[in-house]
């Protein structure tokens, strides 16, 4: 009867209908998304034979993040966010598969991948924060942090099944595969769009078209500490720690001295331990500062202990705590945000979540590249380590400032 019980508060937004069929649309897609992660860093790396390059595509692919991501917010709150979705969920596909026509036919070259990447990120600019917001609008604010965790866990099963998949596939036909598969997975998400019940949707109210509404949501975070305080800690730790991508090749090369399927079996173990860790968050996890502040330091432990593994299967172990605490750090920070925002807001608010995840890799992107391919890539993790060290004492100082200014306000 325990069981029964913890099974159904574990996975208890997924009795919402809506939600059930984006989940597994997003499953399929992301599936897809993660092979065509892994494939497209390998095939930069095996063009250029560099992890500052590997580091300058991640860049370009975020840098609209960065650029737009706020103005994406804007638009998220004044449109239909599941119709703009299944537009740009739309030519994401299209962008996979050019991706796949031109390394199929053997005349991808790396400026093609990067012109690529750039069309890929001003996609992101837009649908992140449609995407993020729409959660609540889909589950409500009873099951927000269940269906996070639960997107977060979705997000790394397919982080397993994807480079698991991306290894076998390129070392037996090529990385052009990967990409096609990507582009056709893309059909399952919009389709879930499409048959929605839109009737038992709960949208946020649409702001008109006004001047001003970029500041606002600026001014409306920076004066609301419980929101600016974990964005801080996010763009701090997603600048520098979330670089797998450019780490990870390096560390498979160079520290272990595996090719393709070594990466993808590092990338995998870390997605088994995202899963658990998802789970676990969807069932147990907390909101608020406090919880925040241990798990990010929590997040910097296994990362240290993912720096100095001596031996590949060390590493392999690690790698599934630091899956774990990654995936809690997320779900909580992204919970936290969705929760304490008010309704008109949330666009903005969650764009500035996409810019703090993902627009912060412009910059972390390359330097950790730099990094890694400079001193090595137990150095590149070593930097991702004291990242989420440092954002745990930002917010360990900022929790005990709230504490003092505000002693009958929770910070969780």
């Amino acid at each position: 009867m325990n069981v029964r019980a913890s099974a159904r508060r574990t996975f208890s937004s997924l009795s919402n209908p809506n939600y059930r069929k984006y989940f597994l649309g997003q499953t399929t897609s992301l599936v897809g998304t993660w092979m065509q992660t892994t494939a497209q860093s390998w095939l930069v790396f095996t063009l250029t034979h560099s992890a500052t390059a590997i580091g300058w595509v991640v860049a370009l692919q975020t840098l609209p993040v960065l650029l737009l991501g706020p103005y994406g917010g804007v638009v998220a709150d004044r449109v239909d966010k599941r119709r703009l979705m299944v537009i740009l969920q739309s030519v994401m596909g299209l962008q996979a598969a050019a991706l796949a026509v031109l390394a199929l036919t053997h005349r991808v070259t790396f400026v093609d991948v990067c012109v690529l990447a750039v069309v890929l990120g001003l996609n992101n600019a837009f649908e992140n924060p449609s995407r993020q917001s729409f959660i609540l609008e889909m589950v409500g604010p009873s099951d927000l942090r269940n269906a996070v965790s639960l997107n977060s866990t979705m997000n790394n099963v397919a982080r397993v099944v994807g480079p698991a998949a991306a290894g076998v596939l390129i070392a037996a036909v090529g990385e052009g595969w990967c990409f096609a598969l990507n582009a056709l997975s893309f059909v399952a998400v919009v389709a879930s769009l499409m048959a929605m019940d839109l009737t038992t949707l709960t949208p946020a109210p649409r702001n008109e078209r006004a001047r001003g509404q970029l500041r606002e949501g600026l001014r409306y975070v920076r004066h609301t500490p419980t929101l600016a305080v974990p964005l801080v800690m996010m763009g701090l730790v997603g600048m520098l720690t979330y670089e797998f991508q450019v780490t990870l090749p390096v560390v498979a090369e160079r520290v272990f001295h595996g090719h393709s399927a070594v990466y993808g079996t590092l990338m995998a173990v870390m997605g088994l331990g995202a899963v658990v860790g998802g789970l676990f968050t969807a069932a147990r996890g907390r909101t608020g500062l406090t919880a925040l502040v241990r798990t990010a330091a929590l997040f910097g432990a296994a990362m240290v202990l993912a720096t100095l593994a001596p031996s590949l299967g060390l590493e392999l172990v690690a790698l599934v705590f630091v899956g774990f605490t990654s995936v809690s750090f997320l779900s909580i920070a992204n919970s936290t945000l969705q929760l304490g925002t008010d309704p008109q807001m949330r666009g903005r608010v969650m764009a500035l979540w996409a810019v703090a995840f993902m627009g912060s890799t412009p910059v972390g992107g390359p330097l950790v590249g730099w990094i890694t391919n400079t001193v090595g890539g137990r150095v590149g993790l070593a930097t991702g380590a004291a990242a989420c060290v440092v954002a745990a004492l930002i917010g360990l100082v900022a929790r005990r400032r709230l504490a003092r200014q505000h002693p009958l306000v929770p910070t969780g």
